[in-house]
């Protein structure tokens, strides 16, 4: 399977605009997403062998970027 990063205008392409209008102007929301960006990163490291580790940890670094992608589209959808 090859190796990709999830920003999330790539999981809510329909949501594009929102995305951008939320990151600038909540600041929750900016820092969400800037805390899923970067476990997105870290996880593509590790599956790229740059950064070596356990897979109970990569796997609940996939859980956390999971449920961190559901919060932020929540408040896309509450916002929109």
């Amino acid at each position: 399977m090859p190796l990709t990063h999830h920003p999330l205008v790539k999981e809510f392409p329909e949501y594009k605009a929102e995305i951008h209008a939320l990151k600038s102007s909540n600041n929750y929301f900016h820092h969400l997403m800037e805390r899923y960006e970067a476990i997105d990163k870290q996880i593509y490291r590790i599956q790229s062998g740059e950064e070596p580790t356990s897979d109970d940890y990569v796997n609940r670094l996939r859980k956390e970027r999971l449920h961190i992608k559901d919060e932020l589209r929540q408040i896309i959808i509450e916002n929109k």
